[in-house]
């Protein structure tokens, strides 16, 4: 398996240049992001290349994705890899990854913030955990990260692989660029027919189509005592929840529930929005329409007169997709791409959607086909899929069902992805003399 040698390409020569001339401004950039909470002040060296974690010995994977979804779809591959006895160590870029990493990483994977995509910082990082193979999430293309692991002849696969139709049109207008970062791919492992198409389109010299990872994900966990605990006190109301909101959302969600609440006594909404440090400013908003809202990162709870109930916490969407019966998934009202349904589908949500899904557009698709979404486009039509839902059990129930019967059946990336990756392994282990 060589790889074919990569073109030249003087755009990705001219930002190589100017993202090592500009290192100084990165570490200003870090400081100040730190302070405004945005990376982890105790850890912002891992963001310039350093570590104070050993290499393990042997056979090591980098996987690297980009914040959360990236790395929880990559979980079970981290867990194939350990019990194989390959150690990895998962890089994200985000505090939230960080923290849900910590919490479900098996023993024998590592965290490790990613550095800034700057020479001297990726070389740095690479020098220190010299990875055997190297796995890039779905459409992270950071420059000096392909270059440096392509430099050392690692091999270079992207796993889960997606090329959105806008990023596409972005990198089109790059041909040098796209080819001479794809050409260093050994393998690229695409989501849909459509993302291999694209994928092969901008220079990418061998795809394969392996389905979606996200589809393969187990089901989030959930505490069942407080699971049991926040059931007991919206037993008896009607319940339904807006998952991973954006800001344009909300304000559709509550002007929906204000439509609602006359023929649903006693309704209650639930808000998780993607980024919980927008939770004062959703209750704020539900403030101004008069409805009485609950923080959860505040410790509060839903009591008797409360309308809004916002989710504003990290690692909980398992215990809120258990809550809530119904869940319309957020960024599909705006035109961020939606997200991913497949958690709330395997817990049992019978799943409401806007118009914009580009992100995960065939699993929708899927699912639309088997009568496991609804679709709405403003407050009035989601009022009126939600409280159809609600008020009728047996449909509400069977939407569920449709739901997560398609989701089941979609999956298998996980061991698609597997035996792609396997020659590599084998390659290292002969290598070896193993």
């Amino acid at each position: 398996m060589v790889r074919p040698a990569a073109p030249p390409s003087w755009p990705l020569s001219l930002y190589r240049g100017i993202t090592a001339v500009l290192e100084p401004a990165a570490a200003l950039i870090l400081l100040t992001r730190a302070r405004r909470g945005k990376e982890d002040p105790f850890r912002i060296d891992e963001r310039r290349g350093f570590s104070v974690v050993p290499r393990p010995p042997g056979m090591l994977a980098w996987i690297h994705g980009a914040s959360v979804g990236e790395t929880i779809s990559i979980m079970p591959i981290v867990e194939r890899l350990v019990a194989r006895g390959i150690a990895v160590v998962v890089t994200s870029g985000t505090v939230a990854s960080a923290q849900i990493l910590k919490r479900r990483l098996p023993p024998g994977a590592i965290h490790q913030y990613v550095p800034l995509d700057v020479p001297r910082y990726m070389r740095r990082f690479i020098d220190h955990w010299q990875p055997d193979i190297t796995l890039v999430v779905e459409s992270e293309l950071w420059p000096n990260m392909i270059a440096e692991t392509s430099r050392r002849g690692t091999p270079l696969i992207l796993v889960n692989g997606r090329m959105s139709e806008r990023s596409h049109r972005r990198w089109r207008r790059l041909p040098e660029a796209s080819r001479a970062l794809l050409s260093r791919f050994d393998l690229c492992l695409a989501q849909t027919g459509l993302d291999g198409h694209r994928l092969g389109d901008l220079g990418a010299p061998r795809v394969s189509v392996v389905g979606n990872l996200k589809l393969d994900v187990p089901a989030p966990p959930a505490d069942m005592a407080m699971l049991a605990s926040l059931s007991g006190m919206v037993a008896g109301r009607p319940v339904w929840m807006a998952a991973l909101t954006h800001p344009g959302e909300d304000e559709i969600v509550l002007d929906a529930h204000d439509l609602m609440k006359e023929r649903l006594p006693g309704l209650l909404t639930i808000i998780m929005p993607r980024h919980p440090e927008r939770g004062e400013r959703i209750a704020e908003l539900a403030a101004v329409t008069g409805l009485k809202a609950a923080r959860r990162s505040a410790g509060e709870v839903p009591d008797r007169d409360t309308s809004i109930y916002v989710a504003d916490t990290l690692g909980e969407p398992g215990l809120f997709y258990r809550l809530a019966p119904v869940a319309l998934m957020g960024a599909t009202l705006v035109p961020r791409g939606g997200h991913s349904p497949v958690e709330a589908a395997k817990l049992g949500a019978a799943l409401v959607r806007g118009p914009y899904v580009d992100n995960a557009a065939d699993t929708y698709a899927a699912l639309d086909r088997a009568g496991g979404t609804l679709v709405v486009s403003d407050a009035e039509t989601l009022a009126a899929a939600v409280s159809s839902l609600l008020r009728d059990p047996a449909r509400m129930r069977g939407a569920a069902r449709a739901a997560s019967e398609i989701v089941e059946a979609l999956g298998g990336a996980v061991q698609r992805t597997m035996q792609a990756v396997e020659p590599y392994i084998l390659a290292y282990q002969l290598g070896q003399g193993r």
